[in-house]
């Protein structure tokens, strides 16, 4: 590591004392490079076993690697810390411009702790920490008011990051999110419920500072030759070109789109839906993160007549990804592009998270179709397949929460099943709602699996297809081999930080090399050693926190629809899913003791 490098600063901020140190630990991110490696040791450092995750004693981390503010691509930050929604290791990625904004103030890492007596919004620049009264911004209907507000307020245009909550994180709705620069979030596992249980609304970050190189010459060579690939390459061309809603059609040609709430993975009005679609119709504009050169951020322009006069119509700026497509469309059995919008704006309004909204919603449809619950419990909204504007109305109930039906919804289909019933159709995998992908096997042992519960933890819907397409029947010793080799590489990435769409720009060699620019020298060894001991961290803090791999729920539901993979066989997920925990946690007596049929 360089000498004097920002990187291996970290700031702690304590909410209860309205206070902030900064400590250099060189030693921390010479280990661990930085992102996930780094976040993990500062959450085994600062969260105590059994901690509330709603409680002070649950830190917010943040990280960030050695490549970001240096390399394309290289634009995530990592959020770890206790989820409320799970009960366990929390872990959200942000693109954004959050990761530059923390290294250009002077860090590598942000640990807050403690609880605030009352509202606050930070202000980090340059050294400094500032508590400003977030009394006046408490309360508010929309997250977007609460950015508006921020950029008039607070310096920094153009270089500063706004991270914020809505509503949903004030009410501690366990899967709420945290916004940054309106359009990117820190989606999964709740993060925005632990910002309103410290009455934390708002982080605004920034500063000046340069980042030095070990050897310019080299860095200019290294730089251009990945902007070059990544800008020439045809994957990053679609991305740019359609973004990620491009899997929409594939994903329902092959029969792995999951529609009204998995009763089938194809839906009759995909084409609507589309990547293609959306971009031909709705497209206004497409962003990029910061230091990136693909923009794959598509933001659609959706105008609303509104009522009060002829001719007059609002129009709203709302980021569109395949994911939300899957969760307030197809899942919901939505086919209007606009209502599906619709739907997302008031999700955004409300700080959800969209996937654990719409599943959980799913559910709910069900749930009231088969009578499980009643017009009673919905506080008379309606819910049915395809209807938008009972979806809205639902969204704004699971943060007022009139009923106790909410306030169970609230904590995610996973709780509310076990109250009203419906767990073979209840789809979430270690406590956290499925991603949109029903491809086979390997895709639902990943969610179950992997460290976030995430389809970006170890790509199992990617195996899923790369062995239809190979023809390979993989055993239970084969998928295990394959979603270790992969989750173990994604903590190299996401310890570095970079976008797991560039996963294939950044080879061994070429972040070797990078890494050697930027003062890091390193081997292929020393990064495989790397991966597998972030995952091995993950795994203890899990198992210290009470998650049993082994007494995981499997949804019927996933049995009984039929994938493109052929039918999924509970026998073989159980056996997996002991033989990967045998291997990951290296008991070798368990794994000699394993019998695979």
């Amino acid at each position: 590591m360089l000498s004097h490098d920002p990187l291996a600063r970290v700031l702690t901020v304590d909410l209860s004392q309205h206070s902030f140190a900064i400590d250099e630990r060189p030693d921390l991110f010479e280990a661990a490079l930085g992102g996930a490696g780094v976040a993990i040791r500062l959450l085994e450092e600062t969260c105590p076993q059994g901690a509330d995750p709603l409680g002070k004693d649950n830190p917010i981390i943040f990280a960030v690697g050695p490549l970001v503010g240096h390399y394309p691509l290289a634009s995530k930050t990592v959020a770890m810390f206790k989820s409320p929604h799970t009960g366990n290791l929390g872990e959200s990625h942000a693109g954004g411009r959050s990761a530059v904004s923390i290294r250009m103030a002077g860090y590598g890492a942000i640990v807050i702790v403690g609880q605030s007596e009352s509202p606050v919004y930070l202000v980090i620049e340059d050294g400094q920490v500032h508590f400003r009264d977030a009394s006046a911004l408490w309360g508010l209907r929309s997250s977007y008011t609460v950015g508006s507000v921020l950029r008039e307020r607070e310096q920094g245009s153009g270089h500063r990051s706004i991270m914020r909550i809505g509503l949903a994180g004030e009410k501690q709705v366990s899967y709420a999110c945290v916004i940054t620069e309106t359009y990117r979030h820190f989606g999964r596992l709740g993060l925005g419920a632990v910002f309103g249980s410290k009455n934390l609304k708002a982080i605004v970050i920034s500063g000046s500072r340069t980042l030095p190189v070990a050897d310019p010459r080299r860095y200019r060579a290294q730089y251009n030759a990945l902007y070059k690939e990544a800008t020439g390459s045809v994957l990053m061309k679609k991305y740019h070109d359609i973004g990620t809603p491009i899997n929409v059609l594939p994903l329902n040609e092959l029969g792995a789109l999951p529609t009204r709430n998995l009763q089938a993975a194809r839906f009759a009005a995909a084409e609507a839906l589309s990547g293609e679609t959306m971009a031909e119709q709705y497209l206004g504009r497409r962003l990029a993160c910061s230091h990136c050169p693909v923009a794959c951020i598509h933001i659609a322009a959706l105008r609303t007549p509104q009522p009060s006069e002829p001719y007059f119509y609002k129009t709203s700026m709302l980021s569109y990804d395949y994911e939300p497509i899957f969760a307030l469309g197809t899942m919901l059995g939505i086919s209007d592009a606009s209502g599906m919008l619709r739907l997302m704006d008031e999700v955004e309004i409300q700080g959800l998270d969209a996937m654990s909204a719409g599943v959980t919603l799913a559910w709910a449809t069900e749930a009231l179709e088969r009578g499980l619950v009643t017009l009673t419990h919905t506080d008379s909204v309606a819910l049915t397949w395809g209807d938008a504007d009972a979806a809205i109305e639902a969204v704004r109930r699971l943060v007022t929460q009139p009923t106790d039906f909410y306030r169970a919804l609230a904590r995610g289909v996973a709780h509310a099943s076990s109250i009203y019933g419906g767990e073979d159709f209840a789809l979430a995998f270690g406590g956290n709602e499925m991603p949109g992908y029903h491809t086979g096997p390997a895709g639902y042992l990943g969610y179950l699996l992997g460290a976030r519960h995430s389809h970006l933890d170890n790509a199992g819907y990617s195996i899923d297809q790369k062995n239809l397409a190979s023809g390979t029947q993989p055993t239970v010793e084969g998928l295990v081999d394959q979603l270790l080799e992969e989750e173990r590489w994604r903590q190299v990435l996401s310890s570095l930080v970079v976008c797991f769409f560039s996963r294939g720009l950044y080879t061994p060699e070429a972040i070797l090399e990078a890494l050697a620019t930027v003062g890091f020298e390193s081997d292929k060894a020393r990064l495989r050693e790397l991966g597998a001991d972030v995952l091995h961290r993950k795994y203890q803090f899990k198992r210290r926190e009470g998650f049993d791999p082994l007494s995981q729920p499997i949804p019927r539901r996933i049995l009984e629809t039929a994938s493109p993979s052929g039918p999924i066989s509970e026998t073989v997920i159980r056996q997996t899913l002991r033989r990967f925990a045998s291997m990951e946690s290296g008991d070798q007596d368990a794994l000699n003791g394993d019998v695979i049929e």
